[in-house]
This record gives C-alpha cells, sequence and structure tokens, in this order.
C-alpha cells in the first residue's frame, strides 16, 4: 500500500510540474520567410577616439546599422573652437604617435576626393566638417547606406578602418586629403 501512495502522489507531482511548464516553440528562419516577414537587423559598435599629435582630443563614436543603413554619431572634446574635418581612413591602426598609421582615406570605389555626394565624385570616407564650440566639444551625426556594419562588400563594410579628426578643415577640393591639417584623433573601427 505505501508503495502504491508513494507512486501516485509522484505521479501527481509530475503531472502539476508538466502544468506550469510552458512550450515556446523555436522561430525558425523558414517561418518569417513563409509569412513574408523578415526580422529586423540591427548592428552597434562604440569605438573610443583617442589624442594624436600631442593634442588633447577624445571623444566617443557610435556606428548603429539598422535596416541598411549606418548612423554615425561621435561626440569629441578637447579640439581647439572652430571646424574640424572627420574622415574615415583605410587601417584601423592608430598606433603612431601622429595617426599616421591609419593610411589615407578610404576609397574603395577609386572616385576622387570631395564632399560627401558630389557629382564629380567623394571618398566613401569623406564624412565631412563639424564645429567645435568655445570649449573645444563638437558633435557629429551622419547617416548613410553606402556603409555596412561587417557585410561582404568590401566597398561598404567599415570593419578594419580607421576614423580621424583632423585639426582644420576639408577643403573639399585638395587631392586626395581635402588639406585638412594634422591628425588630432584616431579611432579603429574593430568589431
Amino acid at each position: 500500500m505505501r508503495k502504491l501512495s508513494y507512486i501516485i502522489i509522484l505521479t501527481a507531482l509530475s503531472l502539476a510540474a508538466c502544468k506550469n511548464e510552458k512550450k515556446q516553440e523555436p522561430v525558425m528562419e523558414s517561418d518569417t520567410m513563409e509569412t513574408g516577414m523578415e526580422a529586423p537587423t540591427s548592428k552597434e559598435l562604440n569605438i573610443t577616439l583617442n589624442p594624436k599629435s600631442e593634442s588633447s582630443a577624445a571623444g566617443t563614436i557610435i556606428f548603429k546599422e539598422e535596416n541598411g543603413t549606418v548612423n554615425l554619431h561621435a561626440m569629441i572634446t578637447g579640439l581647439t573652437p572652430g571646424e574640424h574635418a572627420i574622415h574615415i581612413h583605410e587601417k584601423s591602426d592608430c598606433s603612431a604617435p601622429d595617426g599616421t598609421s591609419a593610411g589615407g582615406h578610404w576609397n574603395p570605389t577609386n572616385q576622387p576626393h570631395g564632399k560627401w555626394g558630389a557629382e564629380t565624385g567623394y571618398h566613401k570616407g569623406d564624412i565631412g566638417n563639424f564645429t567645435a564650440d568655445e570649449n573645444g566639444n563638437g558633435m557629429v551625426m551622419f547617416t548613410t547606406d553606402e556603409w555596412c556594419i561587417g557585410c561582404d562588400d568590401d566597398s561598404k563594410n567599415i570593419i578594419g578602418k580607421g576614423v580621424i579628426v583632423h585639426a582644420g578643415t576639408d577643403d573639399f577640393t585638395t587631392q586626395p586629403t581635402g588639406d585638412a591639417g594634422g591628425r588630432v584623433s584616431c579611432a579603429g573601427i574593430i568589431e
């Protein structure tokens, strides 16, 4: 009789446990394709700008990709007041004291240097100019579908590149750099 009581109690406990257990079916990639809905894609990178060329220019940059569009949001401090250029360069190497180890502007399509979107051409790294206030603080916001984070398209993928903040202003005409002056801050874009 005791054995039967134990079996009844164990069976009751097992049934109660099964009743409380919630089943969750995994969503398979083919399930989203069958319904015509695609899962949203989002990637984010946070990188740190470090001073170069004996400057105190530093900051952070956030790259966020959502559904094929990349947003850049940079916050930079320690600059001289006025206009400065910011570019993506061809290497993520910031080891040189003057930032030259980052190489030239990122230009995978072999275009002339110019203002972003110019009919005469521009580098994929030609972001442009921004203004630092009287306290040396600047902010850059930029959005494009011509970049990606970690995709297979070498003409769009920003991974392995560097970001350089320059001492001066990009004139958008001088080849191949825009005559923006020294490199005062550098960050490598590494996933």
